[in-house]
């Protein structure tokens, strides 16, 4: 079974919104190298609307193993409100029974199935045990405005399963679910 991989971003006081604003400061070669070894782990990428809209504008025109590996990716968007994807590498809109069909892609053969970023999506999958692990990338920054991570999601027990700490003074804490006993 595939395993779903969340990658977040989020600043000391829990902002994710644009990480692009406060975050590369912070990116040193070790970061690049963990970021490269999650993204050739993956085969897929699950995004929605929001973040596909986002990366579609922003990585077809760059050009590098990273850029190469993401564009050529399969992505399945999760949207009821786009009717066809947009013209950035393979991708597959995922419109109803969202829960259904992500848990029929886990059950494909493949590599990890990797997701940036912790919005809708990534509450719908912690909802229903389908989240495998959550890495979120703590910078060592505190920035005022933007959305904070896990706003309005129910009390949810994870497990610490590893703690990496950058030469950059990030800190990345990979969780996965609590057992449930």
């Amino acid at each position: 079974m595939r395993k779903i991989i969340v990658s977040t971003y989020a600043t000391l006081n829990g902002v994710i919104e644009n990480p692009q604003d406060w975050s590369f400061d912070y990116f040193d070669a070790e970061a690049a190298k963990f970021a490269s070894d999650q993204l050739f782990a993956a085969d897929a990428l699950l995004l929605g609307r929001e973040t596909y809209e986002g990366f579609a504008q922003a990585w077809p025109s760059r050009s590098d193993a990273f850029s190469d590996r993401i564009n050529g990716m399969n992505k399945y968007v999760v949207s009821t409100t786009l009717t066809e994807p947009l013209p950035w590498g393979p991708a597959t809109l995922i419109s109803q029974n969202i829960v259904e069909e992500i848990a029929r892609l886990k059950q494909q053969p493949g590599q990890n199935i990797l997701i940036y970023g912790t919005g809708r999506l990534a509450y719908t999958l912690l909802q229903h045990d389908l989240l495998d692990e959550h890495r979120l990338w703590v910078i060592p920054v505190i920035w005022d405005g933007g959305r904070r991570i896990f706003e309005g999601m129910d009390t949810t027990k994870l497990e610490l399963v590893e703690a990496k700490t950058l030469p950059s003074g990030t800190v990345i804490l990979s969780h996965k679910l609590a057992s449930k006993t």
